[in-house]
This record gives C-alpha cells, sequence and structure tokens, in this order.
C-alpha cells in the first residue's frame, strides 16, 4: 500500500509546473504613483521598500514604481497608488497612517498581482503568503469533504470525481501541499523547484502517511458520516501547520518548533472545522433543493 501512494504521488507530482509558478512571481509590473509633493512620494516610496535592498533589487523596484506624468502618456501602469493628499480617481489610495488597509484593499480587488507584488515588496508579503495558507487549506478541505459526499449524501456529485478516479485523496492533498510549498518560496523571492526545494517535498511527501491514518481513524470512529467534519479539519489543519512552517523557513531560516506546530495544529483544527461544517452545510442544502 504504502509503495502505491508513493508511486500515485510521484505521478502526480510530475504533472506540477513550478516554472509557471517562478514566471507568474516575475510577471513585470509598472506601478504609478500620484503625490503632491516629494515628501508624500517618499512615504509611498519608504512603505514599499522600507529599509535596505540589494543594488539588483533596487534597479527592478526603479523599472517598476515611477511617479505619475515620468511615464509616457499612454503608460497608465498596471497599479495605479494615489497619496491620501491629493487622490485620484481609479487609484489605490494610499493613507500613512493605515497602510494595512492599503495593502489589504489591493489585495482584495487585483488578487491576481498578489504573487509579484510580494516578491518585491515586503509589506505585501505576509498578506500574500497567508491568503496562499488559507486557501490550499481550505481547498483541501473542500476535497476531503467531496470525495467522501457521494456516499453520504446521495445526488451530490463530487467536483473532484475526475481526480479521484485517478489518485486516492492522499495524493491530491499532499500534491496540494507541494504546490503551496512553490507558491510560498516565489512569494518569499527565493527560488521554487523541486532541486530547490527538495527537502521540504521529502517531508511533505513523508508526512501524508500520518495525517491520513489520523483521518481515517476519525471517520471509522464516528458513523453514517459523522467523521466527516473531523477528516476535513484534519486536512485543513495538517496543510495549514505545514504552510505556516513554510512561512516562517522561508522568512527567517527554520521553521515551526515542535511545541508551536502543536500550537498550531490545535488552533487550525477548530478552523477547520469551521470551515468543513460550512462547506457540509452548503452542500446539503444544495443537495436538497437539486
Amino acid at each position: 500500500m504504502a509503495r502505491h501512494l508513493l508511486g500515485q504521488i510521484r505521478k502526480a507530482i510530475r504533472e506540477l509546473n513550478p516554472a509557471l509558478v517562478r514566471r507568474l512571481a516575475e510577471t513585470p509590473l509598472r506601478i504609478r504613483v500620484s503625490a503632491p509633493s516629494e515628501e508624500a512620494y517618499g512615504e509611498i516610496a519608504d512603505f514599499l521598500v522600507p529599509g535596505k535592498v540589494s543594488h539588483l533589487r533596487m534597479e527592478e523596484i526603479s523599472r517598476t514604481v515611477y511617479r505619475d506624468g515620468d511615464g509616457t502618456p499612454e503608460d497608465q501602469g498596471d497599479l495605479f497608488i494615489s497619496h491620501v493628499e491629493m487622490p485620484q480617481s481609479d487609484s489605490f489610495l494610499f493613507d500613512p497612517r493605515r497602510p494595512d488597509a492599503f495593502v489589504r484593499r489591493v489585495l482584495e480587488e487585483r488578487d491576481e498581482l498578489g504573487l509579484p507584488l510580494a516578491r518585491l515588496f515586503h509589506p505585501f508579503r505576509r498578506p500574500v503568503t497567508g491568503k496562499i495558507i488559507h486557501t490550499v487549506a481550505t481547498e483541501n478541505t473542500v476535497f476531503s469533504l467531496t470525495t467522501a459526499l457521494p456516499g453520504v449524501l446521495p445526488g451530490v456529485v463530487s467536483v473532484a470525481l475526475g481526480v479521484t478516479e485517478a489518485a486516492s485523496d492522499t495524493v491530491v492533498l499532499t500534491v496540494n501541499q507541494i504546490r503551496m510549498a512553490f507558491l510560498l518560496a516565489a512569494a518569499s523571492d527565493l527560488p521554487a523547484g523541486y532541486h530547490e526545494q527538495a527537502p521540504e517535498i521529502g517531508s511533505l511527501v513523508a508526512g501524508a502517511f500520518g495525517w491520513r491514518a489520523l483521518a481515517r481513524e476519525l471517520v471509522g470512529k464516528i458513523p453514517f458520516g459523522g467523521g466527516l467534519i473531523p477528516k476535513a479539519a484534519v486536512a485543513y489543519a495538517g496543510t495549514y501547520v505545514v504552510g505556516q512552517s513554510l512561512e516562517r523557513l522561508y522568512r527567517v531560516g527554520y521553521g515551526l518548533s515542535r511545541e508551536e506546530r502543536r500550537q498550531a495544529y490545535r488552533d487550525a483544527l477548530e478552523r477547520g472545522k469551521r470551515v468543513a461544517g460550512a462547506v457540509l452545510d452548503a452542500l446539503r442544502t444544495r443537495s436538497q433543493s437539486g
């Protein structure tokens, strides 16, 4: 069984393409900034680039960020930022007293820019990596539920049926975590790839067996589908803790300690139960209405 599962994981991993993640993270950006004075422009620039950066990085940032009027008339940029002292229509307003609100609005309305913004600008990095972790953990929660739903909720067709016919849920969840590792590395301005992240990928594959067994044990102990929520919560918590540890590793050079992992897992398990419960309620409502 273990050899078969490893074979499935290897096959599924080959379908992942970290080069696509790297290209997305390295997408060239043009950020147009409108400010009434050098001081106001400096507030935006200092927020985007706090502290010292390498010469090569500063060259890239200089090609990316320009003041309104410095570019050609047709160069509208990919992102338009205006200072609160000189607000412009169709821009993202930067208020130095509320910089987090600025970051939050940009990522809410221009989600497709999240990865390249995180790679270049530190203020975007933690929000983007946090969103990546939550998104992939939620995807794994939903997948864990939908693979079991046809047997528990008659009439509900799994959205992932085509995938589960070729691979077990453990394989898909593990491969999703590897995809998350690529995204987190790219958002952290680090090389993303099989060779570059070999130790992390090896740990993810090895760890798949542990929480797979735990999830199955939970489902087996609670009859009539009652174990769905714990199983899906384990999928969320396991993925979330992996993401948190990888984010720490890429940010400061070391992951979560054993005690930090335990605490993060306990917290994430409760969050995963809420996510799984909301998804299950929605699918049950859909099944009944259909």
